[in-house]
Protein backbone atom coordinates (compact mmCIF):
# COMPACT_ATOMS: atom_id res chain seq x y z
CA UNK A 1 0.00 0.00 0.00
CA UNK A 2 1.38 3.55 -1.18
CA UNK A 3 -0.22 6.82 0.23
CA UNK A 4 -0.07 10.33 -1.12
CA UNK A 5 -2.12 13.86 -0.04
CA UNK A 6 -3.09 15.97 -2.50
CA UNK A 7 -4.68 19.71 -2.35
CA UNK A 8 -8.47 19.51 -1.44
CA UNK A 9 -9.46 21.09 -4.56
CA UNK A 10 -7.75 18.37 -6.40
CA UNK A 11 -9.58 15.71 -5.40
CA UNK A 12 -12.48 16.12 -8.04
CA UNK A 13 -10.25 16.10 -10.47
CA UNK A 14 -8.70 12.39 -9.65
CA UNK A 15 -12.07 11.58 -9.01
CA UNK A 16 -13.62 12.28 -12.49
CA UNK A 17 -17.23 12.69 -13.45
CA UNK A 18 -18.76 9.46 -12.02
CA UNK A 19 -15.84 8.72 -10.94
CA UNK A 20 -14.62 7.44 -14.62
CA UNK A 21 -11.00 9.18 -14.05
CA UNK A 22 -10.28 7.13 -10.54
CA UNK A 23 -11.43 4.10 -11.87
CA UNK A 24 -9.37 4.22 -15.75
CA UNK A 25 -6.20 4.41 -13.01
CA UNK A 26 -7.37 1.41 -11.24
CA UNK A 27 -7.85 -0.25 -14.57
CA UNK A 28 -4.72 0.82 -16.06
CA UNK A 29 -2.39 0.19 -12.57
CA UNK A 30 -4.08 -2.77 -11.05
CA UNK A 31 -4.75 -1.38 -7.95
CA UNK A 32 -7.56 0.07 -5.94
CA UNK A 33 -7.40 3.80 -4.81
CA UNK A 34 -9.55 5.29 -1.57
CA UNK A 35 -9.28 8.88 -1.13
CA UNK A 36 -10.66 10.39 1.90
CA UNK A 37 -10.38 14.53 2.45
CA UNK A 38 -7.07 14.91 0.20
CA UNK A 39 -5.36 11.64 1.49
CA UNK A 40 -5.29 9.07 -1.38
CA UNK A 41 -3.96 5.38 -1.19
CA UNK A 42 -3.32 3.08 -3.50
CA UNK A 43 -3.18 -1.03 -3.24
CA UNK A 44 -2.04 -3.56 -5.62
CA UNK A 45 1.10 -4.43 -6.59
CA UNK A 46 4.05 -2.88 -5.72
CA UNK A 47 5.00 -1.52 -10.05
CA UNK A 48 1.21 -0.53 -10.26
CA UNK A 49 0.80 1.12 -7.01
CA UNK A 50 3.53 3.35 -7.71
CA UNK A 51 2.28 4.13 -11.16
CA UNK A 52 -0.78 4.90 -9.52
CA UNK A 53 0.63 7.23 -6.74
CA UNK A 54 2.58 8.83 -9.60
CA UNK A 55 -0.36 9.82 -12.01
CA UNK A 56 -1.79 11.05 -9.00
CA UNK A 57 0.89 13.10 -7.57
CA UNK A 58 0.94 14.78 -10.77
CA UNK A 59 -3.21 15.38 -10.52
CA UNK A 60 -2.33 16.74 -7.53
CA UNK A 61 0.38 19.23 -8.39
CA UNK A 62 -2.25 20.57 -11.25
CA UNK A 63 -1.80 17.93 -14.36
CA UNK A 64 -5.31 17.26 -16.16
CA UNK A 65 -6.08 13.93 -16.14
CA UNK A 66 -5.04 13.31 -19.84
CA UNK A 67 -1.82 14.57 -19.53
CA UNK A 68 -1.12 12.96 -15.77
CA UNK A 69 -2.19 9.41 -17.56
CA UNK A 70 1.32 9.69 -19.62
CA UNK A 71 3.02 8.61 -16.32
CA UNK A 72 1.71 4.91 -17.41
CA UNK A 73 4.23 5.27 -19.95
CA UNK A 74 7.23 3.87 -18.36
CA UNK A 75 9.79 6.19 -20.78
CA UNK A 76 8.13 9.04 -18.89
CA UNK A 77 8.77 10.76 -15.88
CA UNK A 78 7.60 13.74 -13.56
CA UNK A 79 9.72 16.34 -12.17
CA UNK A 80 8.72 18.90 -9.92
CA UNK A 81 10.68 22.38 -9.60
CA UNK A 82 10.24 24.63 -6.54
CA UNK A 83 9.52 28.17 -7.26
CA UNK A 84 10.72 29.31 -4.22
CA UNK A 85 13.85 28.36 -4.57
CA UNK A 86 14.03 31.12 -6.96
CA UNK A 87 11.57 34.01 -5.07
CA UNK A 88 12.31 35.47 -1.78
CA UNK A 89 8.73 37.51 -1.64
CA UNK A 90 5.14 36.55 -2.33
CA UNK A 91 5.22 39.16 -5.17
CA UNK A 92 8.59 37.82 -6.70
CA UNK A 93 6.70 33.90 -6.35
CA UNK A 94 3.55 35.25 -8.57
CA UNK A 95 6.47 37.51 -10.81
CA UNK A 96 8.44 33.81 -11.87
CA UNK A 97 5.48 32.10 -12.20
CA UNK A 98 4.21 34.37 -14.90
CA UNK A 99 7.62 34.34 -16.28
CA UNK A 100 7.56 30.64 -17.04
CA UNK A 101 3.14 30.76 -18.06
CA UNK A 102 3.69 33.55 -19.98
CA UNK A 103 1.31 35.93 -21.86
CA UNK A 104 -1.52 33.63 -22.13
CA UNK A 105 0.26 30.60 -21.85
CA UNK A 106 2.49 30.99 -25.14
CA UNK A 107 5.99 30.32 -22.77
CA UNK A 108 4.48 27.72 -21.33
CA UNK A 109 3.52 26.35 -24.79
CA UNK A 110 6.56 27.40 -26.58
CA UNK A 111 8.76 25.05 -24.17
CA UNK A 112 6.16 22.00 -24.05
CA UNK A 113 6.65 22.27 -27.77
CA UNK A 114 9.78 22.57 -28.13
CA UNK A 115 11.02 20.10 -25.42
CA UNK A 116 8.14 17.78 -26.38
CA UNK A 117 6.50 17.85 -23.05
CA UNK A 118 3.97 19.08 -20.38
CA UNK A 119 4.04 21.50 -18.16
CA UNK A 120 1.66 22.48 -15.26
CA UNK A 121 2.75 25.91 -13.06
CA UNK A 122 0.18 25.22 -10.07
CA UNK A 123 1.52 26.66 -6.12
CA UNK A 124 5.03 26.80 -5.81
CA UNK A 125 5.86 24.50 -8.19
CA UNK A 126 5.79 24.17 -11.64
CA UNK A 127 5.73 20.20 -13.06
CA UNK A 128 7.56 18.88 -16.01
CA UNK A 129 6.09 15.65 -17.61
CA UNK A 130 7.71 13.60 -20.69
CA UNK A 131 10.36 11.45 -21.57
CA UNK A 132 13.49 11.83 -18.96
CA UNK A 133 15.61 13.70 -21.81
CA UNK A 134 12.81 15.80 -22.41
CA UNK A 135 12.27 16.80 -18.93
CA UNK A 136 15.77 17.27 -18.62
CA UNK A 137 15.72 20.17 -21.22
CA UNK A 138 12.50 21.58 -20.29
CA UNK A 139 13.65 21.45 -16.69
CA UNK A 140 16.65 23.82 -18.23
CA UNK A 141 14.66 26.13 -19.76
CA UNK A 142 12.37 26.82 -16.69
CA UNK A 143 15.23 27.19 -14.28
CA UNK A 144 16.79 29.46 -16.77
CA UNK A 145 13.60 31.76 -16.87
CA UNK A 146 13.46 31.65 -13.05
CA UNK A 147 17.16 32.65 -12.77
CA UNK A 148 16.09 35.62 -14.82
CA UNK A 149 17.59 34.80 -18.31
CA UNK A 150 15.94 36.73 -21.34
CA UNK A 151 12.56 34.84 -23.00
CA UNK A 152 15.09 35.12 -26.20
CA UNK A 153 18.07 33.43 -24.99
CA UNK A 154 15.94 30.51 -23.12
CA UNK A 155 14.42 29.60 -26.89
CA UNK A 156 17.78 29.81 -28.57
CA UNK A 157 19.25 27.20 -26.13
CA UNK A 158 16.47 25.42 -26.51
CA UNK A 159 16.89 25.72 -30.44
CA UNK A 160 20.55 24.78 -30.04
CA UNK A 161 19.83 21.43 -28.07
CA UNK A 162 17.13 20.90 -30.85
CA UNK A 163 19.82 20.93 -33.65
CA UNK A 164 22.52 19.32 -31.41
CA UNK A 165 19.98 16.40 -30.54
CA UNK A 166 19.32 16.08 -34.61
CA UNK A 167 23.03 15.83 -35.65
CA UNK A 168 23.85 13.08 -32.93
Amino acid sequence: MQSIQIPEERVAVLLGEKGATKRRIEKETKTKITVEEGFVEAVGDPIGEMTAIGVIHAIGRGFSPHNALRLLNEDNTLILISVTDFANTKSSLERLRGRVIGEDGKTRKTIENMTRTRISVYGKTVGVIGSYENVEEARNAIEMLLSGSKHTTVYRNLELMETAGKKA
